[in-house]
């Protein structure tokens, strides 16, 4: 009995000794990935309103329009001129140079992309009378200064008057008139661009 007393006692211990051994393992912790933190993508701005295709459109017709006004002041001098009897050869060579300087910027006109603007078939056809009447009207006054230049053109320092004259002022005004329109549809784009607004003599 003593010797079953101590195998048991011994049994005891060692089951207590088993349970500290295992019990002192302390558990592994599991691995915990780190979570990335979340941002926006890099460069991401804020959204912006497209850009308006008719902002260029309306660069490029300003651009010519500021041509064409050059030479205005020729044609008023000329066809003075030609009142008074003065430079008459001058006088018909200028208003030719500015008549093909009309029809150069009907030209022009034509190869501009201005699809984009407001009442874009309205200002064209406005533009392009303005300009291809007042080619006429150059054409006729320098076809009046070679009359005036002949035999009893002039009668005490002023020019007779004659049908390329009236030919000539029946053009002049028509393209006022058509400047009068094109300027009135130029100018609401221009002020909506912050550009040269004009009135119809600078066209």
């Amino acid at each position: 009995m003593l010797i079953a007393a101590v195998v048991a006692g011994c049994s005891v211990l060692g089951l207590g000794a088993g349970a500290l051994l295992s019990g002192g393992e302390e558990e592994k912790p599991e691995d915990k990935k780190p979570v990335a933190a979340v941002s926006s993508p890099a460069g991401e701005t804020s959204p912006q309103a497209a850009p308006d295709p008719a902002e260029p459109q309306a660069e490029s017709l300003d651009a010519l329009l500021a041509d064409s006004n050059d030479s205005r002041a020729s044609v008023i001098s000329a066809v003075q001129s030609i009142g008074a009897c003065k430079d008459l050869p001058k006088a018909a060579s200028d208003l030719r140079t500015a008549a093909k300087q009309r029809n150069e910027l009907v030209t022009r006109l034509r190869g501009l992309a201005v699809d984009k603007l407001p009442n874009h078939t309205e200002l064209s056809a406005s533009l392009t009378s303005a300009w291809k009447a007042s080619a006429a009207a150059d054409n006729h006054y320098a076809a009046w200064a070679d009359q005036v230049a002949g035999k009893k053109g002039c009668r005490k320092g002023h020019a007779q008057s004659t049908p390329q004259q009236q030919a000539g002022n029946r053009e002049s005004g028509k393209a006022s008139q058509a400047k009068k329109e094109a300027v009135g549809m130029w100018n609401a784009i221009a002020k909506r661009y912050g550009l040269t607004e004009r009135d119809a003599t600078q066209l």
